[in-house]
């Protein structure tokens, strides 16, 4: 059986795994479903047909599968939150479900999600993130996998963030954020993250075939199409494609641009 503190509530139509613990005050709503392994700290509450995999663990506070902060919301929409495995939610973390009928706000696997982080509905996050304190996702943002968000960074509603980015903190971001690269302030790029590239396990080739791509679309002194035309005349690594891919396939947003001072 769950190891459940008396002052806990959690509902029977709540599905829990033999092995989940919920500390004091905790509360579990009908609909949820949590998989093994995961702790759930004291006075957090899981609501809105939320599901989580295998070992995650949910901080003091925390709420995940509220409403959404959508006016017109319709309560009666059925969305849910979804959650993989081996999260680390900490304290007063909130995670809003779906503003759609049968979608879901997503989270994969391998995230850690630091004190005071809102993931606003329908954000998607791949795995491996990191996102520092009080860092703020609004809704439909797409994440990509090896990611810092630096603590109190803002980002806009529809912005994608691109794998092995890093984005300092107290950035605000209203455009995307390419893969691979750096950013500050408010929508600039500072770079590529040469230590986030070493560290994921790029080889030098494509470390090197990387910054091609980057000084091609941000260095070279054209626009963004202009860039991608010369790319198409050369050959590139998988890696490197995706520099092109993300220019290519901008959110509403665009794409940020490298700072010229």
């Amino acid at each position: 059986m769950p190891d459940i503190h008396p002052s806990a509530i959690v509902s029977e139509q709540a599905k829990l795994a033999d092995d989940v613990v919920v500390e004091p005050f905790a509360i579990i709503d009908a609909g949820v479903e949590i998989a093994g392994g995961c702790k759930i700290g004291a006075q957090a509450w899981i609501t809105g047909n939320t599901v989580m995999g295998e070992n995650n663990s949910v901080g003091y506070g925390t709420i995940i599968g509220a409403e959404p902060q959508s006016i017109g919301f319709d309560t009666a929409i059925k969305s849910k939150v979804v959650i993989g495995a081996n999260n680390t939610i900490r304290e007063y973390v909130t995670i809003h479900r779906s503003i759609h009928e049968g979608e879901s706000t997503t989270v994969g696997n391998k995230n850690f999600l630091m004190t005071g982080v809102h993931l606003a509905h329908d954000v998607k996050m791949g795995s491996h993130n990191s996102l520092a304190n009080n860092v703020l996702l609004a809704g439909h943002i797409k994440m990509g996998d090896h990611i810092f968000l630096g603590g109190g960074g803002g980002f806009h509603q529809f912005v994608h963030i691109g794998s092995y980015s890093i984005v300092q903190g107290n950035a605000v971001v209203s455009r995307d954020v390419p893969p691979f690269c750096m950013a500050h302030g408010r929508n600039e790029l500072a770079g590529l993250n040469v230590i986030g590239l070493r560290r994921g396990g790029f080889t030098p080739e494509e470390r090197a075939d990387i910054k091609r791509a980057y000084n091609l679309l941000f260095r070279s002194g054209g626009n963004i199409s202009e860039a991608l035309a010369v790319a198409d005349e050369s050959s590139w690594t998988d890696v490197a494609k995706l520099l092109f891919h993300s220019a290519r396939h901008t959110s509403r947003k665009g794409m940020m641009q490298r700072s010229v001072k």
